[in-house]
């Protein structure tokens, strides 16, 4: 969800990429509820770390604690930040119902997409 957030909101002004350290199949309640939004992320890919490998990031955003935990260094990237959202899937586990399943996709949804309209864009830091 923040790499579509990322596209359709600061497209025109960041090279948004996303790169995870488990990456798992893209999840069809963040489609769902993305595109409640007017994004389409159903063409989106989880990749793995090795994807961005060798890429120069001015800034490299965490989404999860674990990430924040784990994430190794990227040689030649300018600073980590992070932003702590919880893991809807997780959260929606056991949920009677898929409506009640959708919710936390729905509020982390939003969270994210504050998150991103609240970036400042950077200049970048290389010559």
């Amino acid at each position: 969800m923040a790499e579509g957030w990322g596209r359709a909101l600061r497209g025109h002004e960041i090279d948004v990429h996303s790169a995870g350290l488990e990456p798992k199949r893209l999840d069809p309640r963040a489609v769902r509820v993305m595109a409640e939004r007017g994004v389409d992320i159903s063409s989106q890919a989880s990749k793995g770390l090795d994807a961005v490998k060798g890429v120069p990031f001015d800034l490299v955003v965490t989404v999860c604690d674990h990430a924040r935990e784990s994430c190794p260094v990227l040689p030649g990237s300018g600073p980590f930040l992070h932003a702590g959202f919880d893991d809807p899937p997780r959260l929606a586990e056991g949920e009677a119902t898929e409506e009640e399943a959708l919710v936390p996709y729905r509020r982390v949804r939003d969270e994210i997409r504050a998150f991103v309209e609240g970036l400042t864009p950077r200049p970048p830091t290389r010559s």
